[in-house]
């Protein structure tokens, strides 16, 4: 299990070398890459900010992970989230989740996604050309 709340995310191949150091349990590793979308509605967005305190927002993540991993059964779960400010198209979280089968991996890595989206001491601002929003 990893968890990482940082301006930059590390590369997706040496989180998928991390997350296969048990290959002889996992038959599925799933990876999901938030990225910022470049419209709201009609409006063009130029980025979003997300802030937090790094200490809590990686506690509140642990929590989760160990949460999911005992609901779901998974065998391993690495989620990283970018703070501070993200262009568009540029990657804001990589969770990746491994299993001994797909079924569990699919509803671990949605759980993961809305719970941190929905439920996270994290503030996110939407900056578009036209002002800004809190979402």
């Amino acid at each position: 299990m990893e968890v990482k709340f940082s301006r930059r995310l590390d590369d997706l191949e040496s989180l998928m070398s991390r997350i296969k150091r048990r290959m002889d349990e996992i038959g599925t590793i799933l990876i999901y890459v938030g990225v910022v979308r470049g419209s709201r509605g009609e409006e063009r967005v130029l980025q979003l900010e997300f802030e937090a305190d790094e200490v809590e927002m990686e506690r509140w993540m642990s929590k989760l992970v160990r949460d999911v991993k005992a609901k779901y059964g998974v065998v391993d779960v690495i989620v990283q989230h970018r703070s501070g400010t993200v262009k568009v198209g540029e990657d804001i979280m990589h969770a990746l989740v491994a299993s001994k089968r797909r079924a569990e991996a699919f509803k671990a890595l949605s759980e993961i996604i809305d719970r941190i989206k929905n439920e996270s001491p994290l503030r996110r601002r939407e900056v578009t050309a036209g002002g800004s929003y809190t979402i």
